[in-house]
């Protein structure tokens, strides 16, 4: 008979074991899931702006200071996505924001730009972008809320060395990103 116990609490404790590796491990892969995310929209987003530029170029050829910063955050985006941490993607990310914002300040000076038809249907398209990315980074921090949670909580947390889970860091706009850029031509 206490064989029968001993042999019941064992099979109950590795049932045990099982169940919080398995939910360390599942919260893991959503947060890199919830990541993979942000990596398709921002890639998007570089993607399509090429497209706005040459728009934008045909009608303001002297505007080639803008149109350099524009290219150089773009492979700032490609590179963070490839190989950046997070913060290297919110860094690259608010570069090609701060980039944007100088297009559209050139833009604003053309009106025949501004009622042009493929650079209304590329400013709906990256607005509707900029609205997948938001969500995006939303989804991943609410993912990375739940595994924190999980790994700094009982019983959770007597897992994670074994399911080689840790804490992982939240989406945050780099410095300087709570007041909106300033534009200037002079």
């Amino acid at each position: 008979m206490v064989w029968i116990i001993i042999l019941v609490i064992v099979v109950i404790l590795v049932i045990f074991g099982v169940v919080g590796f398995n939910k360390l491990r599942s919260l893991n892969v959503q947060v890199d899931e919830a990541l993979g995310g942000i990596d398709v929209q921002l890639t998007r987003r570089a993607d399509l702006i090429p497209n706005l530029v040459e728009t934008v170029k045909g009608y303001a050829k002297h505007e080639s200071g803008v149109f350099e910063e524009v290219t150089k955050a773009r492979a700032q985006v490609k590179e963070a996505v490839a190989n950046g941490t997070v913060e290297d993607r919110a860094v690259a990310d608010a570069a090609l924001d701060k980039a944007m914002v100088n297009v559209n300040a050139v833009a604003e000076q053309y009106p025949d730009l501004k009622a042009s038809q493929n650079f209304i249907q590329l400013q709906g398209e990256l607005a509707n972008t900029e609205n997948n990315i938001s969500f995006a980074r939303q989804y991943y921090n609410d993912a990375v809320s739940k595994l924190n949670t999980a790994v700094v909580t009982l019983p959770w947390m007597l897992f994670k060395g074994m399911a080689g889970v840790g804490e992982r860091e939240f989406y945050k706009a780099p410095e300087g990103q709570d007041t909106p850029p300033q534009v200037s031509f002079s």
